[in-house]
């Protein structure tokens, strides 16, 4: 169920990265350790509310903003260059790679430990792969990552 009255709703599909313990001040090349596993996620956007306002609360933090699975596996079962696709309705909308995004794993969590305490059970998004798009009533949503499998939702707006 997404937030009702808003015209721009998007799909993004993106690598997910559970955080396996607690963690601060972590370096790129230790990040791994801290590293529980990979899932897939679809950080649906309220596009609407984030052209107006600065911390993307009510843009990405409102109830079912984040669908997760099917999975969480371990790292070394997605390739590093691993696909990330979606599809709505069976049509493919996003087909990239993980070597696309602009930012690694390592340097998103040293990064973020950088500025705050990460605890277990926390979860990274990284970032999408271009061709993110609208979501309608009623439309089925597949994202799929290499080595992960297919999160499979459905989309109800009020």
């Amino acid at each position: 169920m997404l937030p009702a009255g808003k015209k721009r709703l998007e799909y993004e599909a993106e690598l997910a990265v559970v955080i396996g313990k607690q963690c601060r001040h972590v370096e790129e090349n230790k990040v791994m350790e801290v590293v529980e596993g990979y899932t897939c996620m679809n950080d649906i956007s309220n596009r609407d509310d984030q052209q107006i306002e600065q911390n993307y609360v009510r843009a990405k933090g409102f109830d079912g903003a984040a669908p997760l699975g099917p999975v969480v596996t371990t790292p070394d079962n997605v390739p590093d260059d691993a696909f990330v696709r979606t599809r709505v309705n069976g049509e493919q909308k996003q087909d990239g790679k993980l070597t696309d995004l602009i930012f690694s794993v390592p340097e998103l969590v040293a990064e973020i430990t950088t500025y705050m305490t990460l605890e277990a059970g926390d979860i990274v998004s990284t970032g999408t792969p271009k061709g993110v798009g609208p979501l309608a009533d009623g439309d089925e949503v597949e994202v799929e990552i290499e080595g992960i499998g297919t999160l499979q939702h459905s989309v109800q707006i009020p």
